[in-house]
């Protein structure tokens, strides 16, 4: 029974070694600084959002006129080189996310948050729709003080819609981990698949008839 009791004890402590190094880790996560990354040659600029299943939010943005691409890959976590895998398990502290490739004379940063918002449920805590973990949780990246602040004023605005609160956190941008290539592209590569039938695809038609006027 000793023995029992002791291991019980080593164990429980672990637990919540392990779990005040996750919290410590988040904790830097949210306030470190913003990276910002670089216009591309051609006069791209790139935003970077989570909302849930990245097959989902790859083909609502690729759908938006001045939107370049929509790369599925990982974001917000704390270890590097995230594969898919690795993320299932919730414990690298990454989401699937995508990075929006766009052109700022065709489509605002502004814009591209109330795709974000406009295409999910915005009070789903911790995934989206069957999706759950925090491997599926809604964060919105920001790279400089400009984007924070447009980010902030949109839920400000939002929350007043909602009686339960805003779920998409708010975090510095650090860095992007590209997804697997059989990601890429999954709706469109993958048209009979029963998840993007059932719910990609649903989720796609309603925001289609939310935002009609930004679509390509």
């Amino acid at each position: 029974m000793k023995l029992f009791i002791v291991a019980f004890a080593s164990v429980f402590l672990m637990n919540c070694q392990n779990h005040n190094a996750q919290e410590k880790k988040n904790e830097q996560l949210t306030t470190a600084t913003p990276v910002e990354v670089n216009t591309t040659e051609q006069g791209y600029e790139k935003a970077y959002f989570a909302s849930g299943c990245f097959w989902c939010v790859e083909a609502v943005y690729e759908s938006v006129e001045g939107v370049k691409e929509s790369v599925s890959g990982y974001a917000g976590g704390h270890t590097k080189n995230p594969t898919y895998e690795d993320s299932n398990t919730g414990r690298t502290g990454h989401a699937e996310a995508v990075e929006i490739i766009y052109d700022p004379k065709q489509v605002s940063f502004s814009t591209l948050v109330d795709v974000y918002f406009g295409s999910q449920n915005v009070t789903q805590q911790n995934g989206q729709g069957p999706d759950r973990g925090s491997q599926y949780r809604s964060i919105i990246f920001y790279q400089n003080a400009k984007q924070k602040e447009v980010i902030e004023t949109k839920i400000g605005a939002l929350q007043k819609e909602y009686k339960d609160p805003i779920a998409a956190e708010v975090m510095p941008f650090q860095k992007f981990w590209e997804a697997e290539d059989y990601h890429q592209d999954y709706k469109k590569n993958n048209p009979n698949n029963s998840y993007i039938r059932n719910v990609s695809n649903p989720r796609f038609e309603r925001f289609k008839a939310k935002f009609p006027e930004l679509l390509k």
